[in-house]
C-alpha cells in the first residue's frame, strides 16, 4: 500500500509540473528541496584537469597526482607505487598477466587508490584506456632477456615510443618519466642497452618535456643479481666469475631510485627534459661485489673464473634457438649473453651527468641495510653461517 501511495504521488507531481524532472520529484518525496542540485562528477574526460591537493601529505591525503605506472608489477615498480601511494596519489596499474599480478600493490595505498587495469601493450586503444584519467605517466617496462614473444627492440624502444606518442596526444599529461639504464648507448656491445638508447631518443623526440632516469644495477630484496649469485653459490658451492671479475659497476639501492622518480614529480619543473644517471655512492668490481655477497651470506668464497669467449659460447645456444624451436626456452640466470656482452665494459656514472645530488637526494651505502635480505641464505638461520661459530652455552635456557 505504501509503495502504491508513493507511486501515486510521483505521478501527480509529474502531471502537475512538466518542467520538473522525475529525478527532482523523487528528491521532493525524499524530503529534499525541489531545486536541490544533483551531485555530478567533475572529472575531466581527458586528463585530470586542475591538480587539487588536500591533506597533510600522508596516504589518506590527496596529492593531486593520478599516475599510470607501466611496469608497476616489476622489481622497481612496487617501490615506485609504494612511494606514490604513501603521499596520497592515485596509481593506475596496467598489467597483462594474471589477476594476481598486481594484488600485492593494492595494500600500499588507501582504499581505491591503487587501481589495477588489465591491458594489452600491443593494442593502442588499450594503452590509451589506462592513460585516459592520468596526469602523470611513468614507464618502467623492461626486460633483461628476450623471449619468443618480446624482443629487446619492441620492449625497450617501440613500447617506450608508443607511450610517449600517446602521452603527447593525450593533452592532459603533465609529466612523463622514462626509465632507461646506465650505460645505454648506441655504441654499447649490449643489444638491450642499444635498444634503451633508441627508446630514450624516441621519447625525447615525441615528448621533449620527459624526464629520463638511467639507474645502475638495482640492488634490493627482489633483485636479479645478488639473489641469483647467492642461490647459485648455495646450490653448487661456487660462483662463476665472468671474465676476471675486474669490470666496474656502480650498483644502487632500488628504494633510492624510486625516491628519485617521485622527487622529480614534485619539483617545480626543473627536471623536465633532463637525463639523470643514478648510481650508488660506491664503485665495485664484479669480484668485490661477489665478496660482499659471500661475506653477508657467511660462506667461504669459491670462484670459477670463466673467460669472456667461453662464457659467450655457453650462453649463445639459447639466443640461437630462441625463435627456432616451438617451445619456450628456460630463463637465463648466470649465463645471459646480453649481460655478458655488457660486462665487457665498465658501467659508471659520467662525471658531468645529473645525479641524485641534483635531485637533493643522498643514496644509501650498499653495505648494511640494503643487502640484509641476503641473511636468509645463511646456513642455520640469520644468526649463523658457515664462516662463523655461534656457540650455545646453556645460559640462554636458564
Amino acid at each position: 500500500m505504501l509503495q502504491a501511495y508513493r507511486r501515486c504521488l510521483v505521478n501527480q507531481s509529474l502531471n502537475s509540473s512538466s518542467s520538473v524532472s522525475p529525478l527532482k520529484s523523487l528528491y521532493y518525496i525524499s524530503n529534499y528541496q525541489i531545486d536541490h542540485p544533483r551531485h555530478e562528477s567533475t572529472l575531466a574526460s581527458r586528463g585530470a584537469g586542475h591538480i587539487v591537493r588536500k591533506g597533510t601529505g600522508g596516504r589518506s591525503s590527496v596529492s593531486g597526482i593520478v599516475s599510470t605506472v607501466f611496469g608497476a608489477t616489476g622489481f622497481l615498480g612496487r617501490y615506485v607505487v609504494q612511494q606514490l601511494a604513501k603521499m596520497g596519489s592515485q596509481v593506475l596499474v596496467p598489467f597483462r598477466g594474471s589477476e594476481d599480478s598486481p594484488r600485492h600493490l593494492k595494500l600500499m595505498g588507501d582504499l581505491g587508490q591503487i587501481v589495477p587495469m588489465k591491458y594489452n601493450p600491443r593494442d593502442e586503444n588499450s594503452v590509451k584506456a589506462v592513460m585516459a584519467k592520468a596526469n602523470v605517466v611513468i614507464n618502467l617496462i623492461g626486460r633483461e632477456y628476450e623471449t619468443r614473444n618480446y624482443s629487446f627492440e619492441e620492449v625497450h624502444h617501440a613500447m617506450a615510443e608508443q607511450i610517449a606518442v600517446l602521452a603527447r596526444e593525450h593533452g592532459g599529461i603533465a609529466r612523463l618519466v622514462q626509465l632507461s639504464c646506465l650505460g645505454a648507448s648506441s655504441s654499447s656491445p649490449s643489444r638491450m642497452l642499444r635498444a634503451k638508447a633508441a627508446g630514450e631518443e624516441s621519447v625525447l623526440r615525441e615528448f621533449p618535456e620527459a624526464t629520463i632516469m638511467k639507474p645502475a644495477v638495482l640492488i634490493g630484496t627482489e633483485d636479479r643479481i645478488l639473489n641469483r649469485w647467492a642461490h647459485f653459490a648455495k646450490k653448487w658451492s661456487f660462483l662463476p666469475l665472468i671474465g676476471d671479475g675486474s669490470t666496474k659497476i656502480q650498483p644502487v639501492y632500488v628504494v633510492d631510485v624510486a625516491a628519485a622518480v617521485v622527487t622529480s614529480l614534485k619539483d617545480d619543473g626543473t627536471s623536465k627534459g633532463k637525463i639523470y644517471e643514478l648510481g650508488g655512492p660506491d664503485v665495485f668490481t664484479i669480484h668485490e661485489l661477489a665478496e660482499l655477497m659471500y661475506d653477508t651470506i657467511r660462506e667461504w668464497p669459491r670462484y670459477v673464473k670463466i673467460p669472456f669467449p667461453i662464457a659467450k659460447a655457453l650462453a649463445s645456444p639459447r639466443d640461437f634457438l630462441l625463435n627456432k624451436v616451438p617451445v619456450p626456452l628456460p630463463t637465463p640466470q648466470i649465463f645471459n649473453l646480453d649481460e655478458i656482452n655488457a660486462l665487457t665494459v665498465d658501467t659508471l656514472v659520467s662525471p658531468t651527468a645529473l645525479t641524485f645530488d641534483d635531485l637533493g637526494l643522498v643514496p644509501h651505502q650498499l653495505k648494511g641495510y640494503p643487502i640484509e635480505f641476503l641473511m636468509s641464505y645463511r646456513k642455520g638461520g640469520p644468526g649463523f653461517g658457515t664462516t662463523v661459530s655461534e656457540k650455545v652455552t646453556g645460559n640462554e635456557f636458564e
